[in-house]
């Protein structure tokens, strides 16, 4: 897997190649590219790049004086996009959300469109159930921890913690690989340690939040009716919110909406790619 030096370390990211529109697709905590397998190989003709950013289930450790706060990781990822050349990319996330601050820190040039898939928004970083592990992560050794706790599968699959973010449940292969790095790495617990405790205050949030009405490019919102960590209110709300926001909702899903809707996913969203300008490439990738 290539990767790139930034500021703050080195990122490892996967580039499908090929001449079409360029997505970027950002993932959740501690997870990795492996987040968006089922989704990728469905959107043929686009250009996808997938960043492992440093979220915990990065295989690279960054720079111990890295800012892996939300808003550093936001800025790194936009950094990332910078330093590959991307230009007029579409942004994808989906459980973590802080890649919307980009548009809140001013730094959102190179990007056309934002996909905003059953992810945090507004004050709900982390999210309600996830804030008793962001809590335990302050504490010494809590993280090594974690990473035992969640080989249990009665700890991994409760439907307050990674048990209720799939509806069809993650395997047990893909999850073991999101957490094999903090198992191993002291250096991945510290980052991982920094990331979960990050989130500024209530009232920070809802500031930064307010300067999302800055982006004037369209925007889909993807949100998930059986979703148990993002509020079912908050996707009418940030459709609402941007200028050129539209909401799709899509039934028997939770949070990890690639993994439980992985073809209705990709339809929705390369419609959205048609109807806003971004033709896939003719012959695929």
């Amino acid at each position: 897997m290539p990767g790139v030096a930034l500021s703050s370390g080195t990122i490892d990211y996967q580039d499908t190649g090929g001449g079409g529109p360029v997505l970027v697709f950002a993932h959740g905590m501690p997870m990795n590219e492996t987040q968006w397998r089922k989704v990728v190989p469905l959107l043929d003709g686009y250009r996808c790049v997938l960043p492992t950013l440093p979220l915990g289930g990065h295989r690279r450790p960054m720079n111990p004086d890295a800012d892996l706060s939300q808003r550093g990781v936001a800025l790194l990822l936009g950094e990332f996009v910078e330093r590959l050349g991307l230009d007029q990319v579409t942004l994808v996330l989906n459980d973590w959300g802080g890649g919307q601050f980009l548009v809140s820190e001013g730094r959102a040039q190179r990007v056309a469109r934002l996909v905003l898939v059953a992810c945090e928004a507004f004050d709900n970083f982390p999210p309600g159930p996830a804030r008793a592990m962001a809590a335990m992560c302050r504490v010494p050794g809590a993280v090594w921890l974690l990473t035992r706790l969640m080989r249990v599968p009665a700890f991994r699959d409760h439907r307050n913690g990674y048990g209720g973010m799939s509806l069809r449940g993650v395997p047990d292969d893909v999850m073991a690989d999101w957490f094999a790095p903090a198992t191993r790495s002291r250096a991945i617990r510290r980052d991982l340690a920094k990331f979960a405790t990050s989130a500024p205050d209530r009232r920070t949030l809802l500031a930064w939040s307010e300067r999302l009405r800055d982006f004037e490019g369209p925007v889909l919102v993807v949100w998930a009716a059986e979703d148990r960590l993002m509020p079912r209110e908050h996707g009418p709300r940030l459709a609402e919110l941007y200028p050129r926001g539209r909401l799709v909702e899509i039934a028997d899903s939770s949070t990890l909406v690639p993994e439980d809707q992985p073809e209705r996913l990709a339809e929705v969203l390369t419609a959205f790619l048609r109807q806003t300008g971004a033709e896939p490439a003719a012959g695929g990738h």
